[in-house]
């Protein structure tokens, strides 16, 4: 989608977090909390999802996401458009599950 000649994209964060002691399991909690207080949605396990109106936008939130980085582990980020998310292929099983629509936007002036 395009709202005032802007592209909408996904930005979607992967994540491997060691939760082996009591420091490493706190560490994946608050950044998992830290991405769900910044909008982002589960998209299946260790793997998040937040839609965001414009480049420039999703700049921000991984910006947010890099500083709240926990000591150990890996995480990857990255952005798609909304015609590519569009195209992800869901399947429970050997069902294929329909996907999650682009948040319909709302703009005031």
């Amino acid at each position: 989608m395009i709202f005032g000649g802007t592209r909408t994209v996904w930005v979607v964060v992967f994540f491997d977090l060691p939760v082996t002691t009591p420091a490493s399991r706190k560490a994946y909690t608050e950044f998992r909390k830290c991405l769900l207080r910044d909008g982002f949605t589960k998209m299946q396990f260790s793997v998040y999802m937040r839609h965001c109106a414009s480049e420039e936008n999703s700049q921000v939130h991984i910006l947010r996401t890099r500083n709240a980085l926990p000591p150990e582990g890996e995480v990857r980020i990255f952005k798609i458009t909304d015609k590519q998310f569009s195209r992800i292929q869901v399947f429970s099983g050997k069902k294929r599950k329909k996907i999650e629509n682009a948040p319909r936007q709302l703009t005031l002036f």
